[in-house]
């Protein structure tokens, strides 16, 4: 059985399909790194706030002093530009990998799922063999050009592909998804788009969105894979993928889905296409390295822990539209509105009387901080740690407080975080449920009935 494994796995196969996606990518890594300073992206940020909200863990990742961080992400551009045309290829990409790490981990308050999965690519193609050809690596030292790779290369892309789409079809299938209120409020934003703003605002439409955004992540993936019909899943992933990025602005992540495209077809077609002057591997010979059986490994570990990794919010107690908890790295993005409002209270310790005084905490933040961080249990924590943190650099002691309320879709506000429990003292746990989150109220995504229909 593993000699079979293997043999597929190590199947030599034409390497056509990655190589025109690294370029592809190159391009869209060097437009995410300059357009992140076009847009003001690196200054609202990453150069405005005070301090970043972190992965938890990450605190010693911070921005850079002053202009620190447009060089940072103009360097990070050279990068992609290097990747692109294949100059010392692995190193390029190593070097964006490692800073557009440190951008994901060093903020939350753009949490995005392409930013997560440039993360999981950036550091996938350090270990691809994507500089064989149309690289200057190739052209420089022509021992190393090469235009095909082992099988695993497809099989470690398509599954991470397969597990990133259909997981996010998966969590869409809840109630006010189905019934089109998420795709309604979403488009509610967009009434003032010219030409299209009232067409956005059928109740059809919405419904329309709803159902094709399940079915649409649900199948492209096997609709790929099988020869029949990967030209009709070109065609809806061109209008699915363009049609969000001319309404929602998300960036690079339409591109790149729509050059993901690259792995599917056959080799004959991308090299007749793009590569008219390269040839088309046709050796399918076994090479197997002395490393088979680490890579083989490897290979099913990374894909199990991404398998894993969405399912975790079903171990803990409370769901995770309500509590957040389990919610990033599992491929939920574009699934619901939310808003909050937050007061901090603190108390002195030293005072007898534990008298509460509310605590003007919103000169610590910027704008974007402001608008992202009232709905989410952990930054509500990591904000009183600061504001503990910032009292006791004064040479008070203190306890902090917060009476914080959210909405969900379209249901009323509730009480989401325990107001007797002092924030400063209790610790996050990655894992398991944070018990002064209170429990979801029943029916929270829902308004609550007005006395006539009780």
């Amino acid at each position: 059985m593993l000699d079979r494994v293997n043999n597929y796995l190590f199947t030599r196969v034409d390497n056509a399909g990655l190589v025109l996606f690294r370029i592809a990518f190159g391009f869209l890594l060097a437009v995410e790194a300059y357009g992140a300073i076009a847009t003001g992206w690196v200054k609202r940020t990453l150069v405005e706030p005070e301090f970043t909200f972190n992965f938890i863990g990450f605190d010693f990742l911070q921005p850079l002093p002053g202009n620190g961080m447009y060089i940072y992400f103009a360097v990070m551009g050279v990068f992609g530009i290097l990747v692109m045309l294949g100059y010392k290829y692995r190193w390029s990409m190593a070097g964006y990998a490692l800073m557009w790490t440190c951008v994901y981990l060093m903020q939350k308050s753009s949490y995005n799922n392409h930013y997560y999965l440039m993360m999981l690519l950036t550091w996938m193609m350090v270990l691809l063999p994507a500089a064989g050809r149309m690289s200057l690596d190739a052209k420089l030292n022509p021992q190393r050009k090469s235009i095909s790779m082992p099988r695993w290369v497809s099989v470690l892309v398509v599954g991470q592909l397969l597990i990133v789409f259909t997981y996010a079809a998966v969590a869409k299938i809840y109630p006010d998804w189905l019934d089109g209120t998420v795709t309604r409020i979403f488009m509610r934003g967009k009434a003032h788009y010219w030409l299209i703003g009232d067409f956005l605002q059928l109740p059809w439409v919405h419904l329309g969105m709803a159902y094709f955004g399940i079915l649409f992540d649900l199948l492209v993936i096997p609709m790929y894979l099988w020869r029949k019909t990967r030209w009709l899943a070109f065609g809806l992933s061109l209008f699915f993928h363009l049609f969000n990025s001319a309404v929602f602005h998300i960036g690079i992540f339409p591109y790149m889905s729509i050059a993901f495209a690259l792995f599917f077809f056959s080799s004959e077609t991308l090299v007749k296409r793009f590569m008219p002057k390269e040839d088309v591997y046709q050796g399918n010979e076994v090479r197997l390295p002395k490393t088979a059986a680490f890579t083989t490994t490897a290979l099913a570990v990374y894909l199990i822990i991404q398998f894993a990794l969405p399912l975790r919010h079903w171990f803990i107690a409370e769901p995770v539209l309500w509590t957040e908890e389990g919610h990033r790295l599992s491929w939920r993005m574009m699934l619901r509105t939310k808003s909050g409002r937050v007061i901090y209270y603190i108390v002195d310790k030293a005072d007898p009387n534990k008298k509460k005084i509310a605590y003007n905490y919103k000169d610590l933040l910027s704008k974007k901080q402001y608008r992202s961080f009232r709905t989410k249990p952990d930054f509500i924590w990591q904000l009183a740690q600061r504001i503990h943190q910032i009292e006791k650099d004064k040479g008070k002691d203190v306890e902090v407080y917060a009476t914080v309320r959210i909405k969900v879709n379209a249901g009323d506000y509730h009480l989401l975080i325990d107001e007797k429990v002092d924030l400063a003292a209790v610790s996050w746990d990655h894992i398991k449920h944070n018990p002064w989150i209170l429990p979801a109220p029943e029916n929270f995504t829902q308004p609550r009935p007005t006395p006539s229909e009780q």
